[in-house]
């Protein structure tokens, strides 16, 4: 008999949230406040670290080493419990769906990948900062994306809220050329970029004098698990044939 994950959550979910548990843990009660000012700006992506145009004379830590890791370990990062625990709930909801149909490799690449993703376009539209951005919200709006994909669909994980079978995960997924054609799929979009751009006109009005929310990194995560979502999907899926389916502060993120 094959054995359930704790409360259906696959296995892979359950752990990265004790990593990242414990890398909170330990930053809040290990290290001081100088050490963990260094293991931030060590681990934090930091767009100043890629403009040479600005002089830092070793002031950020890490390196050239920091230039490549930072684009994934900033996302193994928060910035306090609340922000731990309201990424959990999503990563939850969401990251369960996708990591029962990816599997466990896939889903930890996928999960890198859209990090970097939302690296990228935090460089890109935030170049120079020295703010340290950290989070896990730009995987976790990957993750989101890619749930657009089959969760909507006929059988699929939304049809049968609460069930067990796996084979709500193994739906075949809308076509990218057919996201754009479901309504419900466009009401999401409508109501995920919305907030996210109001999270930027906003800004502390919304979350708060000490905390910036990177809402660029989101997007980038969310493009990136819309867009990349076949490189991760396994090609064994076996289409239902009973149905018709269509086929300078820190950044917190």
């Amino acid at each position: 008999m094959k054995n359930e994950p704790l409360f259906n959550i696959p296995t892979v979910i359950v752990t990265l949230l004790i990593v990242l548990a414990a890398i909170h843990g330990m930053r809040e009660w290990l290290l001081t406040d100088r050490q963990d000012l260094e293991f931030v700006f060590t681990f934090a992506f930091v767009p100043a670290r890629y403009d040479s145009s600005i002089v830092l004379n070793g002031v950020i830590p890490g390196g050239f080493g920091a230039e490549v890791w930072s684009f994934v370990t900033y996302s193994l990062l928060h910035g306090s419990w609340t922000h731990l625990g309201f990424n959990a709930i999503w990563m939850l909801a969401f990251g369960s769906a996708v990591a029962r149909r990816f599997g466990t490799w896939r889903f930890l690449a996928f999960f890198a990948v859209t990090a970097a993703a939302g690296a990228l376009m935090h460089l890109v539209t935030n170049a120079g900062s020295t703010a340290p951005m950290i989070g896990a919200s730009a995987s976790i709006s990957g993750a989101m994306a890619a749930a657009l994909r089959f969760a909507f669909q006929r059988g699929g994980p939304l049809g049968v809220l609460g069930s067990t079978d796996e084979e709500a995960f193994r739906v075949p997924a809308i076509p990218l050329s057919g996201v754009l054609r479901d309504s419900r799929v466009l009401i999401f979009l409508a109501v995920w970029f919305g907030t996210n751009l109001l999270f930027g006109i906003g800004g502390s009005a919304f979350t708060g004098a000490d905390e910036v929310v990177a809402w660029q990194a989101h997007i980038g995560g969310f493009l990136a698990g819309l867009l990349l979502f076949s490189w991760f999907d396994p090609k064994d899926r076996t289409p239902d044939r009973t149905s018709d389916r269509e086929p300078d502060v820190t950044h917190y993120q």
